[in-house]
């Protein structure tokens, strides 16, 4: 995979960079995404929330290079072109989980199979990361579907180094007519704002919106 690097001297985000980056700042923000008409549709086709959710968030990070923005292996900074989702499973008999990884296509329905492929190879093996080699270029994506939460927050002990984000969503709830889906995102402040992740929020619910558009 292709890592462009970043001229930190001339970029335009530099003063902001190193001084969160410095402060160690992370933040996270949650939203209720409605998913009704979302649901219909998968009802419809007979397809999974899940791997639709994954598919979603991957589709607007890969928008927006801020979501793209990371070290790489080298300790360089820049982005990828694309990002790769790698979400966890759950196994029902160790109360334990995976995180596995399946490539992105622009055609959902190719997605959902391949997800359905990796989720029955993979499911109970016991293991936290069966699928290797993990790529490099991946976000974290999981769902907590047994509680619905109005904020979530992760605390990674590398959180210097680690600018990517990370998209966790919880059991949905109804409310006036309208299922709603908690979503939250953390992200690195070096790299993103307040206005970045409202964009990703805003940019997930059209998806979920439209959906008819690209199930």
């Amino acid at each position: 995979m292709t890592f462009n690097r970043i001229d930190q001297e001339n970029w335009k985000r530099k003063e902001y960079f190193e001084h969160y980056l410095q402060q160690q700042t992370t933040f996270s923000m949650t939203n209720n995404i409605s998913i009704t008409r979302l649901l219909e549709n998968l009802k419809e086709k007979k397809y999974k929330l899940y791997p639709a959710f994954i598919y979603m968030v991957t589709r607007v990070v890969n928008e927006h290079r801020e979501f793209r923005t990371g070290f790489n292996e080298e300790g360089e900074l820049g982005y990828w072109p694309e990002i790769c989702p790698a979400y966890t499973i759950f196994d029902g008999r160790s109360h334990t989980f995976s995180c596995i990884w399946t490539p992105v296509t622009d055609d959902f329905a190719t997605f959902h199979a391949h997800y359905l492929k990796d989720v029955e190879i993979y499911n109970g093996t016991g293991r936290l990361f069966p699928k290797k080699p993990m790529p490099v270029n991946h976000i974290p994506i999981s769902m907590v579907p047994w509680s619905s939460f109005t904020a979530f927050n992760l605390n990674i002990g590398t959180g210097r180094d680690y600018l990517l984000p990370i998209i966790t969503a919880g059991k949905y709830s109804y409310a006036d007519g309208e299922v709603l889906l908690p979503v939250s995102m953390q992200i690195h402040h070096a790299v993103c704002d307040g206005y970045h992740a409202g964009v990703f929020m805003n940019e997930l619910q059209d998806l979920a919106d439209n959906s008819r558009d690209w199930l």
